[in-house]
């Protein structure tokens, strides 16, 4: 039998292990190696995408480099791992890497039943067409047409499903990958193709003429994305989530990598404490009080971010939609930084 004494050693280990294991945060893990780790998903232009000499550009990855600057005033102090879809999961769930850029859309399961979580929405995602602007403009124009869709996905489940009065059924056209989806699409044997926002506007830029080409108004599904962290670090979790808030604040109060500096010196309360000046170290997330200013300096806003690598004026040439501010008739919201 166990000794009295001998089971208080083990409370008193078990305890000074949990302790142990508490304090390897994993900024303090991060802040130690003297870089982030960032999981993301190579080959998505606008998103995550390395070129030949290794660089890596895209939304998902300013996110990674502006969580780098809030902590390490460097937007460079990161390493980027890429992971499939299949590998995702465990990679972060093992702590190979800090947090994943992004991974499947938002769900309850995804969320609660894998150790996981979802830190914020980056970007309002959903499941859309991708059709030719000569014979279709609108979801209405798609009824009792063809449309190629990557078979047993949640995309082919929904096309499925999808029901509008007034739009006759749509034929869906099954191919075992999105790639051959979009082949068929390419070579006109489907009207229509139909996937996320995001990975049909970087298929669009592949086209043979991508201004034949266009993204249909409607949605049929929401797709929430966003960074993905692991469960039981609320420190980490809270400066995922507020770096995120953080850029989408200095959208709203029209702080820009620009004009960050002068702003240094501005009247408006809101813009001094976003700013740091007004207001110490910000002790729940253990950054510098500068944080923010850091994050624009080197990154940018919001809007920054996703007119670079997403907007009208770059090769994906998405529109901001649901993305946009609030205060533009978006869902871009976030709590201010006081």
């Amino acid at each position: 039998m166990i000794s009295r004494l001998s089971r208080r050693i083990i409370v008193a280990v078990g305890f000074l292990l949990l302790c142990a294991a508490a304090e390897a945060s994993t900024l303090d893990q991060a802040q130690k190696r003297g870089f982030l780790i960032c999981g993301a998903s190579n080959g998505l232009p606008g998103f995550a995408h390395q070129d030949e000499a290794g660089r890596w550009s895209g939304f998902d990855a300013d996110f990674c480099r502006a969580l780098a600057a809030a902590i390490f005033d460097d937007p460079d102090k990161m390493r980027f791992v890429t992971l499939s879809a299949k590998d995702r999961v465990k990679a972060l769930q093992s702590g190979a890497v800090d947090l994943l850029a992004r991974g499947a859309a938002w769900t309850l399961s995804r969320d609660a039943g894998q150790g996981l979580s979802y830190a914020a929405i980056t970007f309002f995602d959903g499941q859309g067409f991708l059709a030719r602007k000569k014979t279709v403009s609108s979801l209405r124009d798609l009824g009792g047409l063809a449309v190629c869709v990557q078979q047993g996905t949640p995309f082919e489940l929904d096309l499925a499903d999808f029901r509008r009065d007034g739009v006759k059924p749509i034929e869906p056209r099954p191919f075992p990958t999105f790639e051959e989806a979009a082949k068929a699409y390419s070579e006109g044997k489907c009207e229509a193709l139909t996937a996320d926002l995001s990975t049909l506007a970087a298929k669009r830029q592949e086209l043979a003429a991508p201004a034949d080409h266009a993204i249909l108004p409607e949605l049929i599904d929401k797709e929430p994305l966003g960074p993905i962290v692991r469960q039981g670090d609320d420190r980490w979790f809270d400066i995922v989530r507020w770096t995120h808030f953080a850029m989408v604040d200095a959208e709203e109060l029209g702080v820009t990598s620009a004009n960050v500096d002068e702003e240094l010196k501005s009247a408006d309360p809101r813009v001094r404490r976003l700013l740091g000046v007004d207001g110490g170290r910000v002790e729940g997330l253990g950054l510098e009080a500068d944080w923010v200013y850091r994050i624009v300096k080197h990154v940018g806003n919001y809007g920054e971010a996703f007119d670079r690598n997403l907007g009208p004026g770059s090769p994906i040439g998405l529109d901001r939609r649901l993305n946009a501010l609030w205060t533009k008739g978006g869902l871009m919201y976030a709590p201010q930084v006081r």
